[in-house]
């Protein structure tokens, strides 16, 4: 249809092709080369405990990116024009469903897949690999690393299973997959999970060797790139995996969407993720009472229901944000910050940095790219995580993250407990200034500036140095400042 620029916003065009790769290179490793895309909430101040107010530094977008101001932006121009996506006759309601449908097309293009691919929306990551889990042919292996978020590592419960033990280095993890995927039956379908870039380290993974080596035996893949997409370009076709899953609130879009793209074999074969209106084509009553269906074979298969127009246009417009703003010149910036973070703590001895792939490995790879995105997990010795995340919030305006970070089992492993040892994400056994199987995450990326990170570099030192300046409790399994 045709829409009238003076009376709605623009519908979102498909994005041009973005960079072909997981990894860039970076001419100026050292330089900042932009000042961060904009967000919601860089104005807002919070209080302290100590008394006066100060700019919140959000650091915990690996949990949720702030709002991107421009995605904000495209969806309240959108809002009066809000009405039915599909079949619906009226102006907004075809206007909605163009939207909506470009959005598609916008996301198609972000993700660089392969022209037959289908893009499904869903809610988040965790739906789209439930619903890929749900579409899995009948006696599919499912392989997955044990370091994998439980969005990755929970939903195949009723697949064949291997949990693969953590690897200590890139190589390790393509040897220990080829081992294991050597030893399967050949004959049937396999099905390998794998992230792009950890949650809880940062580190990023070798996809496209991971990838390769299932490919030569017979398996498919699915990338979780919920920690991936948001700071890096991500290429359907050059990592030549089979499916990526994403979630819009870690790309600076709310409203919770979330995106399944790649194959459409196993998807249309399956029955449909959620049965009712838009997943079905054909409804008719049969003479014996029953019901006969004829589902699309599209990706509204799997799609049922009134679908969030709101939430996939906000994933398509901080799609297109990012691509304008530029992969190359996000990432330089990013690693200028990472490097800030990571030389800052390398200055506390009492801090230790969590790693998978060594305490030591390097921000960047013997080519120049990146190994890793803005995230980093730490503990601090003589420090229960709760109790310093709290005072970083209370005494300095500095929201991070503490827990096991639905990754219970790599957690673990970087702390060398026992499996069994007690330990509850957001929920620490032990009172402040004792040891509990938690840590600490600060994450950051394109809306992010220096000053958040130097303040929490220095928010680190000096309570490291000097200790908390409030005196803290623990309160429904929080670590809260005492009245």
């Amino acid at each position: 249809m045709s829409v009238r620029p003076d009376t709605a916003p623009a519908v979102i065009a498909p994005v041009p092709a973005v960079a072909t790769s997981a990894a860039v290179t970076v001419t100026d490793p050292d330089a900042c080369c932009a000042a961060p895309l904009p967000v919601l909430g860089r104005d807002v101040t919070v209080p302290l405990v100590t008394g006066g107010e100060v700019t919140y530094a959000a650091l915990d977008y690996a949990a949720s990116a702030p709002t991107l101001q421009r995605v904000w932006d495209d969806v309240a121009a959108y809002a009066p024009y809000y009405g039915s996506v599909h079949r619906g006759a009226g102006y907004l309601s075809q206007l909605s469903t163009d939207l909506f449908e470009n959005s598609r097309a916008t996301v198609h293009e972000f993700l660089d897949c392969r022209d037959d691919d289908q893009v499904v929306f869903t809610r988040s990551t965790t739906d789209s690999l439930n619903l890929l889990a749900a579409a899995l042919p009948a006696d599919c292996q499912v392989f997955v690393f044990e370091t994998e978020h439980h969005a990755s590592l929970l939903p195949w419960r009723d697949a064949r299973v291997t949990y693969l033990n953590a690897p200590r280095t890139p190589g390790e993890a393509v040897r220990t997959l080829e081992t294991s995927l050597a030893d399967r039956d050949p004959y049937g379908p396999a099905l390998v999970c794998v992230t792009g870039a950890s949650n809880v380290t940062g580190e990023l993974w070798p996809v496209r060797e991971l990838t390769a080596a299932a490919h030569a035996h017979g398996a498919r893949v699915v990338l979780d790139a919920a920690q991936l997409a948001p700071h890096h370009p991500v290429s359907v076709q050059e990592l030549d995996v089979d499916w990526v899953a994403f979630s819009g609130h870690k790309l600076y879009a709310p409203f919770g969407s979330g995106v399944l793209a790649g194959r459409a074999d196993w998807l249309q074969d399956a029955e449909p993720y959620l049965a009712g209106g838009g997943a079905s084509r054909k409804v008719a009553r049969r003479t014996d009472g029953g019901v006969d269906v004829e589902w699309h074979s599209t990706a509204a298969r799997h799609e049922a229901g009134s679908p969030n127009v709101i939430g996939v246009y906000s994933i398509a417009s901080a799609c297109k944000a990012l691509t304008d703003a530029g992969f190359a010149t996000l990432v330089a910036r990013e690693q200028h910050l990472v490097a800030k973070v990571r030389e800052g703590l390398a200055e506390v001895p009492e801090v230790k940095v969590l790693s998978l792939f060594g305490d030591e490995s390097p921000s960047r790879s013997a080519g120049g790219s990146p190994t890793r995105v803005g995230v980093i997990s730490f503990v601090v010795e003589g420090w229960n995580s709760s109790h310093f995340a709290a005072a970083l919030s209370a005494e300095y305006g500095i929201g991070v993250r503490d827990g096991l970070f639905c990754a219970h089992p790599l957690v673990r492993t970087l702390l060398g407990s026992d499996p069994q040892d007690v330990g509850e994400c957001g929920a620490p056994e032990a009172e402040p200034g004792e040891r509990s199987l938690n840590a600490i995450r600060v994450s950051f990326g394109a809306g992010t500036p220096d000053e958040h990170v130097e303040r929490f570099v220095r928010a680190v030192t000096e309570l490291v140095r000097d200790g908390a300046k409030w005196n803290y409790r623990t309160e429904d399994g929080r670590c809260v400042p005492a009245v």
